[in-house]
C-alpha cells in the first residue's frame, strides 16, 4: 500500500523523531511511504488567527502537494481534522471544494490508518511504563478517534495503561487559546496533569505533540516525575 507522508510544521522543526519512527511504524506495517519535499503547512494556524485570504493560498498547495496520493498520514489530529473538516468551509468554486472532499477522505491520523485502514493493531513494540492516555480535542471531537490508540498500547508488551479522570477534558493547550489566555491555559495544564500523576503513571501518551508540548512545558516547569510521548514513539519502542 502506498502512503505518503504529511509532516505538519511543529513536528518538523520540534520533533523530527516521532516523524522517522511514524515512517518506521507504517514501513513495518507494510507500506511504501514516500514524502514530498515540496509541503509545507495545512493552513490551519493561518485560518485560526482568522486569516483566510492566506490561509487558503497555503490550502491550495496543500491540495496540489498532495493530489496524486491514495493515502496521506500525519502524526496530528490536529492538522488531520483540519483538513477533514475545515477546507470544504474555506474553498467556494465547485472544483476546489471537489478536491477539497476528495482530499478529506484520503488523509488520516497515523493511530487513525493502522486501526482501520491497515487494521494493524500488535506491531512487536515493548516499552516497560505504566503510562495513561490523553484523547486531544483535535483526536477525539474532529477525527473521532477514541478506541484506536487505546487498541494499539494494549498491544505493547510491559506497557500498563491506566485511565484518569476527566480523560476528556481539554489540556489547555489550543493553539493561540494558549497564548491569549494564558492564566486559564496553565490552570487547565494544572488540572490535566494533576489527573494524569493521580492515576500513578510516569508517562502521558497522545496522538498530538502539541498537547504533548504544553503539558511538557508545565511538567518541566513544575519539575514532575511525569514524561511525555507521542503514539508512534512508544509504538517504535523495544524493536530489535
Amino acid at each position: 500500500m502506498k502512503v505518503q507522508l504529511f509532516i505538519p510544521c511543529f513536528v518538523d522543526q520540534l520533533y523530527p523523531e516521532t516523524a522517522f519512527n511514524m515512517l518506521k511504524v507504517l514501513e513495518k506495517a507494510g507500506c511504501e511511504v514516500g514524502y514530498n519535499t515540496n509541503q509545507t503547512c495545512c493552513g490551519q494556524p493561518a485560518f485560526n488567527a482568522g486569516f483566510w485570504d492566506e490561509a487558503k493560498a497555503v490550502c491550495t498547495k496543500f491540495l496540489r502537494d498532495f493530489d496524486t496520493a491514495d493515502y496521506i498520514v500525519a502524526p496530528s489530529a490536529s492538522c488531520v481534522g483540519f483538513v477533514k473538516n475545515y477546507y470544504k468551509k474555506l474553498f467556494t468554486g465547485e472544483e476546489e471544494l471537489q478536491k477539497a472532499d476528495n482530499i478529506s477522505n484520503r488523509i488520516f491520523e497515523f493511530s487513525e490508518f493502522l486501526t482501520d485502514v491497515l487494521q494493524v493493531e500488535n506491531l512487536g513494540a515493548s516499552l516497560n511504563i505504566i503510562a495513561t492516555y490523553h484523547d486531544s480535542c483535535a483526536a477525539l471531537r474532529e477525527c473521532k478517534i477514541k478506541d484506536g490508540p487505546r487498541k494499539l498500547l494494549s498491544h505493547v508488551k510491559g506497557l500498563q495503561l491506566t485511565e484518569m479522570n476527566d480523560v476528556e477534558t481539554c489540556c489547555g493547550f489550543g493553539g493561540t487559546f494558549a497564548v491569549k489566555f494564558d492564566g486559564i491555559s496553565i490552570g487547565m495544564a494544572d488540572q490535566k496533569v494533576a489527573n494524569a500523576i493521580a492515576t500513578g503513571a510516569s508517562l502521558v501518551i497522545s496522538t498530538d505533540l502539541s498537547c504533548l508540548m504544553h503539558l511538557d512545558g508545565y511538567i518541566k516547569g513544575k519539575n514532575l516525575p511525569l514524561k511525555t510521548m507521542h503514539l508512534a514513539d512508544v509504538l517504535a519502542s523495544g524493536w530489535e
